[in-house]
């Protein structure tokens, strides 16, 4: 039952934003003022609410936190090898990479929300606080390290940073724990309108994350987006599980890990591989196949967690 309560929701509306998009009822100027509107209002605003709505209760402490942190990096170092043992053309190398570890935040909140409630979100919302910008540090630097611009790296890593620090999830988890730690609560008046805005912004995000979805190229880069996908829902979530238990990890903790391990990868790749002269093809069949994949990795760890 809880498969079908956590994840029937969220594959349902992503399978919706698809389905519209091809029936023309909504176009690339929806989508694009949709994820505006998630990205800068709607989603750091929930972030803000949940997490600063009660004090946090770790019940790992923040072991978690180094648990998923120390397998990203310890994934994106074995897809670096990869990239080179296989090899993969440099043009190709950045997308390939960024496939192999960069998650979607939307849908594994969606998730988390569903299958593990507030106390899941909180931790979920600390995690990505933590992780989105060492993500984004790791893109970045391989996508200027193969690119073909690559003489411009202090440039590039300059307007990185002011994105960081600018990067409104960033500000909302911080602000979240902030508010959290000295006050701790809203008055009803806000809190209601908070409720309000957030049961807007998960579905607004996967009906986005649908109309993304392009099946074109998928077939030409089969090979390379499935090693990818391998590298993220599978060779992720093995060790994460071991450093989890090395780290002595349990409970919701544990879960919301987990369920972080085995999350599709983010729409995001996209739009950094263009911008960094990167193979937005390749980029494009990695997100639609390991959002495809991943509900079956989802459902694996909400059985063995559940």
């Amino acid at each position: 039952m809880i498969l079908l309560n956590a994840l029937f929701p969220v594959l349902a509306l992503i399978l919706a934003g698809n389905a519209f998009k091809y029936w023309q009822i909504t176009d690339a100027a929806f989508f694009r003022t949709s994820d505006r509107l998630v990205y800068f209002i709607f989603f750091p605003l929930m972030l803000f609410w949940k997490i600063g709505s009660a004090p946090l209760q770790f019940d790992n402490g923040w072991r978690y936190l180094a648990a998923c942190a120390l397998a990203v990096i310890v994934v994106c170092c074995l897809s670096l090898l990869f990239i080179r043992l296989w090899p993969v053309p440099s043009f190709k190398a950045g997308s390939f990479n960024q496939g192999c570890y960069r998650f979607n935040t939307y849908i594994g909140m969606a998730v988390v929300l569903n299958a593990f409630g507030d106390a899941g979100v909180q931790l979920y919302g600390i995690l990505i606080g933590l992780i989105i910008p060492m993500i984004n540090v790791l893109c970045v630097s391989v996508l200027i390290w193969y690119g073909k611009n690559g003489g411009n790296r202090q440039g590039r890593f300059a307007v990185t940073l002011k994105h960081l620090l600018a990067n409104p999830l960033i500000i909302a988890c911080v602000g979240g724990m902030l508010y959290g730690k000295l006050v701790g609560s809203f008055p009803l008046s806000i809190d209601n309108t908070l409720k309000l805005t957030s049961q807007v912004t998960l579905p607004l995000a996967l009906f986005s994350i649908g109309g993304s979805l392009s099946f074109a190229n998928l077939r030409d880069n089969m090979g390379l987006a499935l090693a990818s996908a391998g590298f993220k829902l599978a060779m992720l979530p093995l060790l994460g599980l071991g450093l989890l238990w090395l780290f002595d990890v349990t409970g919701m903790a544990w879960n919301v890990s987990m369920l972080f391990f085995s999350l599709p990868t983010s729409t995001a790749i996209y739009i950094l591989s263009s911008q960094l002269h990167s193979d937005t093809e390749l980029a494009s069949a990695v997100i639609v196949l390991s959002t495809l994949l991943s509900f079956g990795s989802m459902a694996l760890v909400l059985l063995w967690g559940g």
